[in-house]
């Protein structure tokens, strides 16, 4: 997975999924994880486990305080390498659960922008891969330097 490392090792990745109760059913969101695992394969990540929490509302941190919990225990455990999230993150969230699960933590969009990074074989295709990535990754870098 080349956004942040570009070592050959395949990193051992977390899948996490969370629906609000309502918003779509559970097969959907099921299938969804099914596609982010051949997403994260695709990256040169092994997927190791899926986790999946259904919530009565929107949590601040994605999903709830008791699934970070299993999630972090899981992680040393079983000696994971990232967090992959299948849905978007935005920056707070996104450093808000790297501080709490103490590794990597990325979502489907910068999933697939990995992929695209790896696969562009143009120069046209490289540089708007890389002006994406450059768009993504802006907001996740403020306060970064502080």
């Amino acid at each position: 997975m080349g956004l942040y490392k570009t070592d050959t090792k395949k990193e051992r990745a977390l899948l996490i999924a969370a629906q609000i109760k309502g918003k779509s059913s559970s097969k959907k969101a099921k299938e969804s994880l099914v596609e982010l695992s051949n997403l994260s394969e695709s990256a040169g990540a092994k997927p190791v486990k899926a986790f999946y929490q259904m919530l009565n509302r929107p949590q601040n941190t994605y999903i709830g305080s008791g699934k970070i919990i299993e999630i972090k225990n899981f992680i040393k455990k079983l000696d994971i390498d990232v967090c992959i999230f299948d849905d978007e993150l935005n920056p707070s969230t996104q450093r808000e659960l790297e501080n709490r699960l103490g590794i990597k933590v990325i979502d489907r969009t910068a999933l697939i922008l990995d992929i695209f990074s790896n696969r562009a074989q143009t120069h046209e295709g490289k540089l708007q891969v890389e002006l994406a990535q450059s768009e993504y990754l802006m907001p996740r870098l403020a306060g970064q330097w502080s």
